[in-house]
């Protein structure tokens, strides 16, 4: 079913998620509401909202009450994507980390059930699967948290049956999985892999991995995530409400194998970054070993079907890095 016509609220719209979620929406005459403190978003993912008579950008942090409550004014549906990512981070600062990704989930949950906003969608993660050996990862089977990141994102999951079953929210998570795409960071000490990969390669260095490259991971191209939040958005079945589901593709990537096809995909391009060398360096903590979904729920009860697989998502994500690296230069 279509996200259309809708007043949405997108928190953390400014960031890489959010801001493809936003442009996505109002190409469908939605009215979004953007809601970020551009503390990891950035000003520039929504520059080109900010003349669409539909788009409101509301500067403001979830982890502030009135903030939340602000924004959440004359709202249909929330989509909450806000959240301060990355393990090494969150294990650098777990107190920042639990103040904005549980004390401000706790504030957006609080507003809608204020402003009579039953629905609310929000970005879980598959760090909640922890120290679990299973693969493929099946919602209701998880393990220990490796992260103080990991602790967070399970206690949401926690929030949401709460206020679902005290307040009659109807709440859906979606546990994320490796998410990359159009307008993710290269840049920073916490930035995701694959765009720091391709920028090293674009700029003629040689990509460290950490490890031995034997670690793998489920990559779930943006425009699946998308429609995983347009779904859960828009479902009417009561079967699919009050749940978590696994946002992915239900394909297993090896990291070393992945960096080598980034480097033969962007070879196309320049023929010199086919001989630039991949490094190996120190494993890092909290890291999860191998990550591969089950998708089968999202299926059934969403009617989820990824339009991209991984070798459809790396093409695309490199044809606009390539484009993004080159307008910059």
């Amino acid at each position: 079913m279509s996200l259309k016509n809708k007043k949405v609220l997108v928190t953390g719209g400014a960031g890489f998620i959010g801001s493809n979620i936003i442009e996505y929406l109002l190409n469908k005459n939605n009215k979004v509401t953007c809601l970020d403190n551009f503390l990891t978003g950035k000003k520039e993912n929504v520059k080109g909202f900010l003349n669409n008579p539909n788009f409101k950008m509301v500067e403001g942090d979830i982890t502030n009450l009135e903030d939340c409550l602000k924004a959440c004014k004359d709202i249909d549906v929330i989509l909450h994507q806000a959240a301060l990512g990355s393990v090494p981070r969150s294990i650098e600062d777990p107190l920042k980390t639990n103040n904005i990704n549980i004390t401000g989930f706790l504030n957006v949950l609080w507003a809608a059930k204020e402003h009579n906003i039953s629905r609310v969608v929000y970005a879980a993660s598959s760090s909640t699967y922890g120290d679990s050996k299973k693969l493929p990862k099946i919602e209701s089977e998880i393990g220990l948290p490796l992260s103080p990141y990991a602790v967070t994102k399970y206690v949401n999951e926690l929030y949401a049956g709460v206020f679902s079953n005290l307040y009659g929210l109807e709440l859906i998570g979606l546990r994320y999985f490796n998410v990359f795409g159009r307008k993710q960071d290269p840049d920073g000490a916490y930035a995701a892999a694959i765009p720091k990969f391709i920028k090293a390669f674009i700029n003629h260095q040689e990509p460290v991995i950490h490890g031995d490259g034997s670690q793998s991971r489920d990559f779930t191209y943006i425009d699946n995530v998308i429609q995983a939040n347009e779904l859960a958005a828009t479902t009417k079945n009561p079967d699919a409400l009050n749940q978590v589901y696994n946002v992915a593709c239900g394909d297993q990537a090896f990291l070393k194998e992945l960096v080598e096809n980034l480097r033969d995909l962007l070879s196309e391009f320049d023929s010199e970054i086919k001989n630039i060398e991949i490094n190996s360096g120190p494993e890092r903590i909290g890291d999860v070993k191998h990550s591969l979904a089950s998708i089968e729920k999202a299926k059934k009860l969403l009617n989820y079907q990824p339009t991209h697989n991984l070798k459809q998502g790396l093409n695309s994500a490199i044809e606009w890095y390539w484009k993004y690296f080159n307008n910059k230069s």
